[in-house]
Formats: C-alpha cells, structure tokens, sequence
C-alpha cells in the first residue's frame, strides 16, 4: 500500500467536513469504547495481567532472534515452510511465488494488515490470480473499488448501514436489503462459492508460538477456517517477525487483553491454532503450508528507542479513544495503520520524512497510553519523533524559530518572568473584556475551529502570591 500520509492535512480538513462520517465514527465510542470499559472489570486482576502480557512480549522482543529461531525450528519439524522477508515488496514477491508454484488461480483471504502493508492483493491480480477478501468489513472495502481499510479492526466502521445496502444492490445484482441479518447472510452466499473453490487460502497472524511452530488467528466470523481447512490445498501465513510469543501460556496472557481492549468481548468467536500441514489421519487442513515473516522496517526498532512499540498487540484501542481519530477517521492519515499507532509505526517503518505531519496528529491527551493493554507510551513516542523531525529541520522554519525563542526564555527564569507578565497582559487586552478569544495572530491554526480561554491579566505567580 502506497503511502500518502504527506497529504493528512488535506485529507483530514475533507474528513471533518463529512457529515455522514462524523455521524458513522460515533460507533467507536457507543461500541468499542465503552465495550472496553465494562469487559476489563470481568478480570480480577487487571493490572497484573498487563504487567504479565508485557512482560511476556518484551522478553520476545528483546531476544528475538533467538525465539524467531526457535519458532522456525518446531515449525519446520511439523512440515511448514518458514520464509523471511525484508520489505512488504519481498514478501508480495514470495507469496505470488509460491502460489505460481502450486497451480493458484484463486486465492480467498482473511483479514491481514500486514498484507496490506504488502499491498498483496494488487501483486495477486498482476500475476493473474484473484484474490477474495472474506472478512466481511474487507469484502466490503474490496467491492467498493478496493477501498483501503480504515480501522485495523473494524475495516469498515466508516460506512453505515445504507451505504453497505447501495454498494450490495449494486454489485450483487440482487433486490437492496437494509436488516442487517438479512445482508450479512447475502455477504456469505456470494463469499460461500469462493471458499469452495479456492486453490490457496492467505492469513494473517496475531501472534506465531515459537515452542509449537504454531500460528494463531483470533476472528468474529470463522473465515480464517474457511480459508485453511476446506478445499484450499495451500495455505499461506504472512505476518510480522515481532508477532512471536515464547510459548502458549505467553499465548493465553495475551489472549486474556486482545479481544477486550479490541472489541469489548470476554473472548473472540473463534481462537484457531495451526499447527503445520495436513498430516496422515486429519480430516482436513492443507496440503502445504508456509509462513512468510516480514520484517519491513522492524528490526530498525530493535533496540532503539522505539522498541516499545513493537510489543503492540494490534487491538485498536488506542485509535478507538483517540479524540483525533475519533473525528478524521483513519483514511486521513495515509496508510495501513492510522490513529496514534499509526501516528509512529508510519515514520517508524517508512521514515519520518514521509510522514512528517503523524506525529503532531495527538493533543497528547495520553488516552491512548491510558488505555493500551500492553501500556506502550504512545505520548512519549510521539514526542521524540516530533524531536527528530525538529532536529532533522523537517518542520516549517516559523515553527522551529518559535521553538528555539520558547527554549531561550524559559531556561532563563527571570526573562521568562517577565516575558509571562507581558503576554498575560497583551492577552487580557486582546480578549477586550470578553472571557474568550476568538482571534490570535500567530494560533490561526487553533482559533479558526475554537476559542481560547482569556487569562485574568496575571500570571500564576502573581495569582499564587495573592492567595496566599
């Protein structure tokens, strides 16, 4: 997937004129945040368990080498191919391989962002082959012209429900249907002749378990069965090299956070564990099997000061609580991952350069960190990218001046002191006895959408000193 995050300004202005999606977005909170909120009190130990699942995660990071080693090891004993890739390109590359190896001329899909990082699908038809999306919210983003998810849970929480009916009316070819059961049932019998007579079947992984050389997958829908078990004799895995877990019990820690951070949800409908190709005496389950590891900027983290954020467990919480995303949607920011993850994983991968308006796209209100069930400090990462664009002269040369002014008075406490004293009172004047201000020189940015507070006319010194 291209990235475009270099025109968010633009596209975020768009956004935020958009009724209709100001509207669709309020699911986040009525579903997802307050789903959240009620399901983490059904632990009675929840702050335990994130130190556990973080603990579990960090000792994969921190050695993982070591336990990628291990994972293709058990892997390979139970009859899978384990590839590695250093660009999303590689792994595009491997798997229109692999599947040229085998004869594919239709792929069916489960969700996966890495391969949309991959940009596989568009690799998939170069070579010939269909492929067919079958999570339902990615169905829907591919017959709507390949449209590019906007949340890594939900693709599709940016449409509602009449939309969905239009797009089903007019690619179905079918009478237009608005109950939701009704649809969803329509979705499955245009998806149900795919998985039948699919050659090879692509999934993500949430996590790969080095001491099994098994695969996780966690869905609502069960296509991640249908993708593996039925008639596909290939299946094929792309996911991350940071998803490795140790063991299963690092497995069933971190299962205990992913659906409840993510969706609000005691468990997922379905947990599946995959262990290897068909073997003499199973009943179902490929032919063969693979595992493409992607790397894809990530092993630049290891070891760096965003190392944190390799632990994330991509649940979406912190996109769901986000006061920016919550307004802009995830389209606004330009590629696969949006909100504050995607606000660092973005330059993180592709380099700060082209992606040079993510890391202010945060009030650093520190929700996301708040919520995150693995407590990556989102804030702090944002800073220091905001840091590294300052240092990289990557910043409008008015917004670095300003910074350089700021970091001059305020080492200086008694230009400071006086300098406070004067703004206070230029701001009490400016404001013109109202209580707000509509208008400030410099902050067209911030008075254009809101008012600011107009101060008393005194610093806080002097406030202080009065009271006391």
């Amino acid at each position: 997937m291209q990235i475009q995050s270099m025109h968010f300004k633009a596209r975020a202005g768009q956004k935020l004129a958009d009724q209709r999606l100001q509207q669709n977005l309020k699911k986040l909170s009525t579903k997802f945040v307050s789903g959240r909120a009620s399901a983490i009190t059904e632990l009675d130990d929840f702050e335990g368990t994130r130190d556990a699942a973080i603990e579990r995660r960090m000792r994969a990071i921190e050695n993982l080498d070591v336990w990628l080693a291990t994972f293709e090891q058990n892997a390979t004993r139970a009859g899978a191919t384990v590839l590695y890739a250093e660009s999303a390109e590689d792994a595009s590359r491997l798997v229109v391989e692999i599947a040229k190896k085998h004869g594919v001329k239709k792929a069916t899909k489960s969700k996966s962002m890495v391969s949309e990082e991959m940009a596989l699908n568009k690799a998939l038809e170069a070579a010939g082959i269909q492929p067919v999306e079958t999570d339902l919210g990615e169905y829907i983003l591919q017959i709507n012209n390949n449209e590019a998810p906007s949340h890594i849970i939900a693709p599709a929480v940016h449409k509602d429900k009449e939309e969905i009916s239009d797009l089903f009316a007019r690619v179905h070819q079918r009478p237009r249907l608005t109950d939701i059961p009704q649809m969803t049932r329509e979705a499955r019998e245009m998806l149900r002749p795919h998985f039948l007579s699919s050659d090879m079947g692509i999934t993500g992984g949430n996590f790969v378990i080095a001491e099994t050389g098994s695969v996780a997958v966690v869905t609502n829908e069960g296509n991640e069965g249908m993708c593996t078990i039925l008639p596909p004799k290939v299946h094929v895995v792309v996911t991350g090299i940071e998803k490795v877990l140790p063991t299963l019990e690092d497995f069933a820690t971190v299962m205990r956070l992913l659906p409840r951070s993510a969706t609000g949800q005691s468990i997922s409908n379905y947990v599946s564990l995959l262990t290897g190709p068909r073997r003499e005496g199973d009943r179902d389950g490929p032919e063969h099997m693979y595992f493409v590891l992607v790397d894809g900027g990530r092993t630049g983290l290891v070891g760096s000061e965003f190392q944190e954020m390799l632990r994330c467990i991509r649940c979406g919480a912190c996109m769901n609580h986000c006061p920016v995303y919550q307004k802009i949607g995830g389209h606004s920011y330009g590629w696969v991952y949006p909100g504050p993850m995607g606000s660092v994983l973005t330059p993180s991968y592709a380099g700060v350069e082209k992606a040079v308006d993510l890391p202010q796209a945060s009030t650093l209100c520190g929700e996301c960190h708040v919520v995150c069930p693995v407590r990556i400090p989102l804030p702090d990462l944002l800073r220091k990218l905001r840091e590294k664009q300052v240092a990289q002269h990557l910043r409008p040369g008015f917004e670095r001046l300003g910074l350089t002014v700021w970091a001059f008075v305020a080492r200086r406490p008694a230009l400071y002191r006086i300098a406070s004293r004067f703004g206070v009172r230029a701001l009490r004047l400016l404001a013109g006895g109202r209580k707000t201000i509509s208008r400030l020189p410099f902050a067209r940015g911030w008075t254009d959408y809101r008012e600011m507070p107009a101060p008393s006319g005194k610093t806080f010194r002097e406030l202080y000193r009065e009271r006391k």
